[in-house]
């Protein structure tokens, strides 16, 4: 209560012209000096709360004023705000003045604006590179070759230089991936592979596709599939159907991108690994044992089969021989052909058989050999007349 009380007090006074702290509005003393202040108190006593924060320090009746923007820009130069004291401020930065006392400011602005003009418009273009001049950073206006060029000045003309002859590779997929493909015999290979290639047309190149880089991946994929799907496993994983499947790839990459406008020009496809699925790798590293070992047994039996009739082709060559000389000779060749035959049978055996009369069938000869003095000599064998 005591609270609303003293705020309807205040608002009373000042409708009656008193300012809050017992004062007229607009000054600290009253209109007439024998007048009493309205609340009781005596003239000369000090108003009583706190003091008016806006009113100006040292006790002054005139309200502070807020400063304006006169005030504030009245104390800056070109150098600053300017302080007060010390002196009256440093020394002001002027340039440096020529002859006559002229300004040498507009020779250094035309200066800056020469360096400009031939920073912008003078290019020396490398022999392996070439460069693109766009309006405003925008539209196509020519292709700078190599060598000394002049364009307009940046940003009017904007040139942007690129080396067209540097072979550039892109990795499918990247490090650690795996892309599985399908064959033709619905099999899936885990193929990774490298595309080389670089810009044929500049202009095509930057201005007719949105992302070139990106473009080629896709191209080189697709080429890619449609490839391998028209080879079996077998193909994919031998030397020579990688060859093959490098050269379609890189045939069919070529016509798209030439279809495309790419500017681009397609150096070669290197496959650098085709192996089966992580899933199923060991089985397959099983089945290829398994034929790596079917392969030797092929080859082993084809190499006996190569011996045998080697020796047949020998030993039919020999019989040709022997039969011309049988036919100069027919009854001698007969008989030479039975000794050696005969001596060829009788010398792996221990017995002699002779047919005579008054002789027995079978003689021990050996035992008795054995059994003689003198080193026995070598039985001879004579055959029965008429054979």
């Amino acid at each position: 209560m005591d609270v609303l009380g003293g705020l309807q007090k205040r608002i009373a006074l000042a409708m009656a012209g008193k300012g809050p702290w017992g004062g007229k509005q607009g000054g600290g003393k009253a209109e007439d000096p024998g007048e009493a202040p309205g609340d009781g108190s005596s003239p000369g006593d000090k108003p009583r709360g706190p003091r008016n924060p806006w009113l100006p320090p040292g006790g002054g009746d005139e309200p502070r004023r807020s400063a304006n923007i006169e005030d504030i820009f009245k104390h800056r130069g070109p150098e600053g705000p300017r302080r007060r004291g010390g002196g009256g401020g440093g020394p002001r930065f002027r340039l440096p003045e020529g002859p006559g006392g002229r300004s040498w400011f507009p020779l250094a602005i035309a200066a800056i604006a020469a360096i400009w003009l031939f920073a912008t418009s003078v290019h020396q273009v490398a022999p392996r590179e070439q460069g693109v001049v766009t309006w405003l950073g925008g539209k196509y206006s020519h292709t700078l070759s190599s060598g000394l060029n002049f364009t307009l000045p940046w940003p009017i003309q904007m040139v942007d230089v690129e080396n067209v002859s540097q072979i550039r590779s892109e990795s499918i997929p990247g490090t650690g991936e795996e892309k599985l493909i399908l064959t033709g015999d619905q099999n899936l290979v885990d193929l990774s592979y490298l595309i080389r290639w670089n810009i044929k047309d500049l202009k095509q190149f930057r201005f007719q596709l949105a992302e070139p880089e990106e473009t080629i991946r896709e191209v080189a994929e697709a080429a890619m599939r449609a490839s391998v799907a028209e080879m079996e496993l077998d193909d994919v994983l031998s030397g020579a159907g990688r060859a093959d499947i490098e050269a379609r790839v890189t045939s069919r990459m070529q016509e798209l991108l030439d279809a495309y406008r790419a500017g681009v020009a397609v150096q070669g496809i290197e496959i650098e690994k085709t192996d089966p699925p992580a899933e199923v790798i060991e089985a397959f590293k099983d089945v290829s044992a398994a034929q790596q070992d079917a392969e030797t047994a092929v080859n082993s039996a084809r190499a006996y089969a190569q011996r045998v009739m080697a020796r047949a082709e020998g030993d039919a060559t020999a019989f040709n021989r022997i039969y011309e000389e049988y036919r100069l000779a027919p009854q001698v060749t007969r008989q030479r052909l039975y000794y050696e035959t005969m001596e060829s049978v009788l010398s792996k055996t221990d017995k002699t058989i002779i047919e005579a009369d008054g002789v027995t069938p079978y003689l021990p000869l050996p035992e008795v050999q054995r059994r003689s003095a003198p080193p026995p000599r070598a039985p001879s064998v004579t055959a029965p007349e008429g054979q």
